[in-house]
């Protein structure tokens, strides 16, 4: 089983790397952004298992950062890391999308024990359903009712995408950025192209289908779980 891969964003050099000895020791795998746009960067274009997250860091501070990656991605555990011991950061944390927050300085002990608290929490989330549609994100298995579909690395990235975005109309624009990457210059019709490709793998031999057009604006999958 692959270990869980943690993000500190943390702009203090000596703490920031007494937390990646520490969770090396957890046998947990880590990088380090020590700025607000380094760690916005990677949230976005890198898995991961769960995020620390300081609140004082340089170019974007971490509400700022919180706010921004909680727009695409609702699921990733984020534990804020402060060293003010104000409930209005607390509460703004909590309100933007944290999971958690502690308070420096900690005990890592008490530290270690929140991350393990919120990684078996996420474990139980590590799938998703919609309607007939079920998706394992740990085995990468697409199921359909009971008929299994094989998906390439692209189209399971996209369906993944839309899944996690249900019922948000999302834009070729926005689909390229999120599925294909900040560094792709091609056309925003391959968008069309992969969603082709799902229609035929997820909704051709179905009555419901669940990958729907939005004219002029993109595409969304609606929510079947209601």
């Amino acid at each position: 089983m692959s270990q869980p891969n943690i993000l500190i964003v943390e702009d203090e050099k000596k703490l920031s790397r007494v937390l990646q000895l520490e969770l090396g020791y957890e046998n947990y795998n880590t990088q380090i952004a020590s700025d607000g746009k380094e760690a916005l960067h990677l949230l976005e274009t890198k898995q991961w298992d769960l995020a620390l997250l300081d609140i004082m860091i340089p170019e974007l501070s971490g509400l700022e950062v919180l706010r921004k990656f909680r727009r695409s991605d609702q699921q990733t555990p984020i534990i804020l890391l402060t060293a003010r011991d104000e409930i209005h950061d607390k509460v703004s944390g909590l309100d933007l999308g944290a999971n958690d927050y502690i308070t420096k300085p900690f005990q890592i002990e008490e530290l270690l024990a929140r991350i393990r608290v919120h990684l078996r929490q996420q474990s139980k989330r590590n799938e998703l359903v919609n309607g007939e549609l079920y998706v394992d994100l740990n085995t990468r298995q697409v199921k359909r009712s009971t008929v299994e579909i094989e998906l390439t690395p692209r189209e399971y990235d996209l369906l993944i995408y839309l899944l996690q975005n249900k019922n948000i109309v999302l834009t070729r624009e926005q689909l390229i950025e999120k599925v294909w990457g900040y560094d792709y210059f091609g056309d925003t019709n391959v968008v069309d192209v992969y969603i082709r490709y799902l229609r035929q793998k997820i909704d051709k031999d179905f009555d419901t289908k669940y990958i729907q057009t939005i004219r002029g604006v993109g595409y969304m999958i609606k929510d079947q779980t209601k």
